[in-house]
């Protein structure tokens, strides 16, 4: 099937099996290899992209379900390297990962949440991410991780 997807700004058409999923799609035919994956059974959130916008698991989607849509993936959620999104700069300077295996769907997932709750409590975080595993239990630092960027969305520091 042919497909027609924006991902990270740029359009793209590609012909697919129908059964491909969003996730090799992105991998393995863009080759955007930031989006990780883990369990493929929507459990881990490890290939948490967005999916016009809201946080989807693309382990579970179908490239032919983004026909038509806009996908952003962790490459695409900074400008540059040297312009990183307040959630990126938040993990880097909280320590927010430690293997780094779960922190491009954590960086997605809690990237679409600040955008619906800009002031959230430690608790709020903490739901927010309960679809995400870390595998190094490392969730007081993205939770202050997330604070961090929470402030600095706010324009505070």
């Amino acid at each position: 099937m042919k497909i027609s997807v924006e991902v990270n700004g740029q359009v793209y058409e590609r012909d697919v099996a129908p059964r491909l999923l969003l996730v090799h799609f992105l991998r393995e035919t863009l080759g955007l290899t930031g989006t990780h994956i883990g369990c493929e059974t929507t459990i881990c959130g490890a290939c948490t992209v967005h999916l016009d916008g809201r946080a989807v698991k693309s382990c579970t989607l179908f490239a032919v379900q983004a026909d038509g849509r806009r996908v952003t993936t962790v490459e695409g959620l900074a400008k540059d390297a040297e312009h990183l999104h307040p959630v990126q700069i938040g993990f880097w300077e909280e320590h927010g990962l430690q293997c780094g295996y779960c922190t491009p769907g954590m960086i997605m997932t809690t990237s679409a949440f600040l955008k619906e709750n800009p002031n959230p409590s430690d608790a709020e975080i903490r739901h927010a991410i309960e679809g995400n595993i870390c595998r190094c239990t490392g969730y007081q630092q993205i939770v202050n991780a997330v604070q961090h960027a929470a402030r600095l969305e706010r324009g505070g520091r």
